[in-house]
């Protein structure tokens, strides 16, 4: 049976490099939460255009680089401002970029790059917490990151 979702967002896990540092990107939600950059897919978009997009809308960055390999799919249940409960899905992709500043959206009110071990520690929701995890396993077999 195929999984039905009342919504499908995609997202990018983006780091930069900086003085041999790996460094992710977290913005910081109006509800108070830290999260990846993530939005809808709208229709007539695949996942990575979506997710390209979104990252583009909510932080300025267009320079961009999917790093293929990596599509980790989440899905969780949340009550919408109508009091409706709606099942979504967000997949994640991982990206790299060499900019630094970041224009925010009015859809966020900041925004943090973080090391792996300190962006671990300021994701609010487990479910994206996993998906870090795997990214920077990801990362390690690609020779990105030095395993520890």
């Amino acid at each position: 049976m195929t999984e039905r979702y009342d919504e499908v967002s995609s997202g990018i896990v983006l780091f930069r490099r900086e003085n041999g540092d790996v460094l992710f990107l977290l913005l910081h939600y109006p509800a108070g939460h830290w999260d990846f950059p993530k939005g809808h897919v709208e229709k007539g978009e695949n996942e990575i255009e979506a997710a390209k997009r979104e990252l583009q809308e909510e932080t300025g960055i267009d320079d961009v680089q999917i790093l293929f390999g990596f599509r980790e799919p989440i899905d969780y249940y949340y009550r919408t401002k109508s009091g409706r409960i709606s099942h979504k899905q967000v997949i994640y992709f991982v990206g790299e970029t060499r900019k630094k500043d970041v224009r925010l959206s009015y859809e966020h009110k900041g925004y943090e790059w973080l090391p792996y071990e300190k962006a671990l520690e300021r994701i609010t929701y487990d479910n994206s917490r996993k998906v870090l995890v795997k990214a920077k396993i990801f990362l390690e077999r690609m020779g990105i990151i030095k395993p520890k």
